[in-house]
């Protein structure tokens, strides 16, 4: 992926991991547009930056994101990168029968969400020379955390359909996945401030500085992340353990 001159969107970019990299990505000299749910967070994000655009999408809601796929490459048809970001994180507790909203809204909005965004926008990011596709998946990816199970699923599933999409695009569109440990966001409650977890501006230096490498790596891994990453190489159930002995919610 090239430095600069990217026109790039970033969905969930109203806060957190995709706020950080949009003002990044932004500094660096690209045009980036960011969508999420909430007009006023993404407003804030993109205040004081004239090259950072807003578009409200619902992640959820397959003709919402058609409609979004047509309007944004009308409105920027240079768009060159998809970043697939926008999630949601929910505790579940699976020792007693539940109610399912909460895993079923996962699964739509981490895994159904990008697999309804790309597909919407891959006949453009193809027909470009330079298309790129980020996906966001998780160190719970590799590990998962039992509080947060369909999360952990989610992720692990979407790493999986990365490798497929990077094979079938091999040479016309760069696949990457970008794989966070533990970072302080808001993405739970609590989160971030919670001890232990990764600054999110020392997170989003780190992941600048990769994607700054040539090639771009395939894999976007912090130092923090590799424990979990290579968790199947180094000792999976000491992993296993370890993570969900250490993690308080």
């Amino acid at each position: 992926m090239k430095p600069t001159g990217n026109t790039i969107l970033i969905t969930g970019g109203g806060s957190g991991i995709g706020e950080a990299l949009a003002h990044r990505f932004h500094d660096m000299g690209n045009t980036v547009v960011i969508a999420g749910r909430r007009q006023a967070a993404l407003d804030a994000v993109a205040s004081g930056r004239a090259n950072i655009h807003t578009m409200t999408l619902n992640i959820d809601d397959p003709a919402a994101i058609q409609t979004f796929a047509a309007q944004v490459t009308a409105r920027f048809p240079a768009l060159n990168v998809l970043v697939n970001n926008a999630g949601i994180m929910r505790v579940e507790a699976l020792d007693s029968s539940r109610d399912l909203t909460d895993a079923e809204a996962t699964i739509s909005s981490n895994l159904l969400g990008p697999i309804r965004l790309t597909n919407a926008l891959i006949d453009h990011l193809v027909a470009r020379s330079d298309g790129v596709v980020v996906n966001v998946t998780s160190g719970l990816a590799f590990v998962p955390l039992v509080a947060t199970p369909t999360y952990s699923a989610t992720k692990a599933a979407l790493h999986s359909y990365t490798i497929a999409l990077r094979a079938a695009l091999a040479g016309r569109v760069e696949v990457i996945e970008l794989v966070p440990p533990a970072v302080q966001t808001d993405l739970t409650p609590g989160q971030s401030t919670r001890e232990g977890y990764l600054p999110l501006e020392a997170f989003a230096d780190e992941v600048l500085a990769l994607f700054g490498q040539t090639p771009t790596p395939e894999e976007i891994l912090v130092q923090r992340v590799h424990p979990l990453r290579f968790a199947e190489r180094d000792g999976f159930a000491t992993m296993l353990e370890r993570l969900n002995g250490q993690v308080h919610h």
